[in-house]
């Protein structure tokens, strides 16, 4: 047996792990006390992962689709030959805007994308379809507005804070905190430090919680802004804060004076006095934190929720000081800056064919997609890393469009729903059989960083995605197999001149052939990459991305790096990190920022925050003559449950499953005993959409008249029925914030009834 340190990739904590394995198998898995974030921290869910690395679903073989329907195995050079003349084609044929890359970055898995995204460029497409774009497109927008570029992402000091809020998130399950449950027990044992709780539903989160909004669905808008009227009604707002940091707010404040917080608490279905404590709690806290997660997000008012949270911390001053929000920087750049406002400048921003949608963080959302394949001339996708037709909105209009494909190529480690339709299926090697790591490097102050080491042999024939791109790549004639000159100097690196001589050989190269300079993932693959140690390769593109990050924050690297011996310019102070960054088995810190070195992330030219944004006025102002939702159903579901065993699609075998093995419909016993229902009686979920069968689970903590389904199941393992509620066959495409698209899995308007059995 052999003990490797390694990080879980279950969610965007990826906390640090020591892996004992024998023969391919996960013995025992525990927390890594040597993780300089997690520090030994370890969840359930995490302990359980031999059931993603070894299960009967596991690829092995490229395989090809038949005119029967059937698959048969091939070689990788028929695969990969025949996708590369496909491609080819359809580019020829129909140009760039039939080409679409979906997926991408599955959860830890973001080396890859630096490989698959040269694909647009081959294709001359912009079109990314991702998961993150159906979660946090709105968040992006906002983020864009306040701080200058959509990249700006705000990270919580909950750890640190006085005063903590949670809109729409259950950490106790979803994690998204450090070490969650210690986070949360900590802030819990500490009578000066107060816990609030926004949720529909009384989640395990709540019941270590000081304060309890239990909100209707859908109405975190009115909600959010009547706590907002109350404090600049009661004038508890941070009038210096808003002086020194902040531009706009002479334009919010008189809308917030106009809401009627009686009013909007009533549709909200809270107590006005709760609203009062919950304004005047955050207001007088010395340090607040605001967290929120996809029941916030993924609700009515999407965009609207993204910019009213924020300023819950921004105009009580709770932002750039610890224990508080504030702006992180990031190594890996999984989020874009493509701001509409752009193309009124002049630049040029690639709308989609039929919604003629821009892009968001650089990125499309998936609800469009069925339209963009169906009415938009899309003839060809790769999905990679992304069960889409579970995990994506409308899984039936979804399955139609993706069969009108002219070239369909899957790309994952499983034989997954997505897969089953695809002309070409090709095995990935898992996260755990390949060098890899992950973007959600989120912290702030100090910054943390963590390359995965594999730890297991490949399965079979997979390949890490890394390889499959390149040579996919260089099939369609984009890079060719060989650069003697790189090659050499590689050679001489990093002793010679610390890789500075290499990067300058690459510079040159890519000047002298412009057709190259897309290609630079590839490029470091095959020429740095075979002289990394250990067979590195993957994470040869991780060098120009570290010199970026130190010639960016060069004294922040610097302090990270006084034990690691990190010195010298910009760029040998880069390659220094990288180096280290190779070598931490454990990861490590990157960088460290003063909480006043924060202010400086901010895009925005004038150096601040710039709060009015005019469509959020507008919809804010719109709120006071809102119906309520006309229903023709008695139900409203919130999909997507997180639950203690669900995780996303990345488990496929339902044996990991310690309880609710079903993925359970959750309802107020009040609701079931009026539809005739009992405890764990088969029961049919149904709208317009479709329908989905579950077992029934009485939940007081349930409003009446809310019924909650959990994501993560619907898998059909080794071919047999679907284990579990596919909730997307609920979810309508149509049904989305109108600005960001994102869905609202968290307002399903839906028709429960016994179910009949067949």
């Amino acid at each position: 047996m052999t003990t490797n340190k390694t990080a879980c990739i279950l969610c965007s904590r990826n906390c640090g792990l020591e892996i004992e394995t024998d023969d391919g198998r996960f013995v025992r898995v525990r927390g890594d006390a040597d993780h300089p974030d997690s520090r030994g921290y370890i969840c359930q869910k995490a302990a359980r992962l031999d059931y993603y690395q070894n299960h009967d679903d596991r690829l092995t073989r490229p395989l090809k689709r038949l005119p029967s329907g059937d698959f048969k195995p091939v070689s990788w050079d028929e695969a990969l030959s025949d996708i590369a003349l496909k491609l080819n084609g359809i580019r020829e044929r129909h140009g760039g805007d039939a080409f679409a890359l979906c997926g991408g970055a599955g959860q830890g898995n973001h080396l890859g994308v630096l490989y698959s995204q040269q694909l647009l460029a081959a294709m001359d497409s912009k079109f990314i379809y991702s998961s993150l774009a159906q979660e946090k497109t709105g968040d992006f927008w906002v983020n864009g507005r306040l701080f200058g570029k959509q990249s700006c992402h705000v990270t919580e000091g909950v750890e640190h804070a006085d005063y903590v809020i949670f809109i729409g998130t259950n950490p106790f399950q979803a994690h998204g905190i450090p070490n969650a449950r210690e986070t949360l027990r900590a802030i819990k044992k500490d009578p000066n430090r107060t816990m609030v709780v926004i949720d529909p539903r009384r989640t395990e989160t709540v019941k270590w919680a000081d304060i309890h909004l239990q909100l209707k669905p859908g109405t975190d808008a009115f909600l959010i802004s009547a706590i907002l009227a109350v404090i600049v009604q009661n004038g508890w707002h941070d009038k210096e804060f808003l002086e020194r940091h902040c531009t706009g707010f002479e334009a919010v404040e008189p809308q917030l004076l106009g809401i009627s917080a009686q009013d909007h608490a009533d549709r909200a279905g809270i107590r006005l006095d709760d609203v009062v404590r919950v304004a005047k709690g955050i207001s007088l806290a010395k340090t607040a934190s605001v967290r929120v997660d996809l029941g916030t997000q993924h609700t009515l008012h999407t965009t609207l929720n993204a910019w009213l949270e924020k300023l819950l911390y921004l105009v009580t001053g709770h932002f750039g000081r610890k224990g508080t929000n504030n702006l992180h920087t990031s190594l890996i750049p999984i989020i874009g800056n493509t701001d509409e406002r752009r193309a009124i400048e002049g630049k040029k921003l690639r709308r989609t064919v039929h919604r003629q949608m821009m892009p968001i963080a650089g990125m499309y959302p998936p609800n469009i997609l069925p339209d963009e394949i169906e009415q938009g001339g899309l003839r060809a996708i790769i999905v990679d890393s992304c069960n889409a037709l579970v995990s994506w909105p409308d899984t039936a209009a979804l399955a139609r469009a993706f069969g009108k494909l002219e070239l369909l190529v899957v790309v994952d480690v499983a034989m997954t729903e997505t897969a089953r339709v695809a002309d070409y299926i090709l095995p990935a090697a898992s996260q755990f059989e390949k060098w890899e790591a992950t973007g959600f490097n989120l912290e702030f102050p100090d910054n943390f960083f963590h390359l995965r080491h594999p730890i297991v042999s490949v399965t079979g024939d997979a390949l890490p995605e890394a390889e499959i791109y390149t040579q996919l790549l260089e099939r369609m004639g984009m890079i060719p197999k060989r650069f003697p000159l790189l090659e050499k100097l590689a050679s001489l690196e990093p002793d010679f001149s610390c890789h500075t001589v290499f990067m300058t050989g690459l510079a040159s190269t890519m000047k002298r052939r412009r057709d190259l300079s897309k290609f630079g993932a590839s490029i470091l693959y095959r020429t740095l990459g075979r002289q990394l140690p250990e067979g590195a390769a993957s994470a040869a593109p991780l060098l120009p991305l570290a010199m970026q990050y130190a010639s960016l924050y060069p004294e922040q690297v610097r302090r990270a790096g006084e034990s690691e011996g990190f010195e010298g310019n910009s760029l040998t102070l880069g390659a220094r990190l990288f180096r280290a960054i190779l070598d931490k088995r454990s990861g490590l810190v990157i960088s460290k920022h003063s909480y006043e070195e924060g202010w400086s992330l901010i895009k925005n030219r004038d150096g601040r925050i710039h709060l009015a944004i005019d469509e959020m006025i507008d919809e804010l102002s719109a709120l006071k003559s809102e119906q309520e939702p006309h229903q023709d159903y008695p139900f409203i579901l919130m999909a997507g449950e997180r639950r203690s065993y669900n995780a996303n699609q990345i488990y496929r075998d339902p044996e990991w499953r310690k309880v609710d093995p079903q993925g359970a419909l959750r309802m107020h016993p009040e609701d079931a005993a009026a539809l005739g229902l009992d405890n764990g009686d088969a029961v049919l979920c149904r709208n317009e959409t479709g329908s989905v069968e579950s077992v029934l689970e009485l939940d007081d903590g349930m409003l009446r008249g809310v019924a909650s389904l959990p994501h993560g199941y619907g898998m059909s393992y080794k071919g047999s029925a679907a284990n579990g509620p596919q909730v997307n066959r609920l979810t309508a495409s149509a049904h989305c914030d109108p600005l960001s698209k994102t869905p609202f899995h968290k307002y399903v308007p839906v028709q429960i009834e016994k179910a009949h059995s067949h």
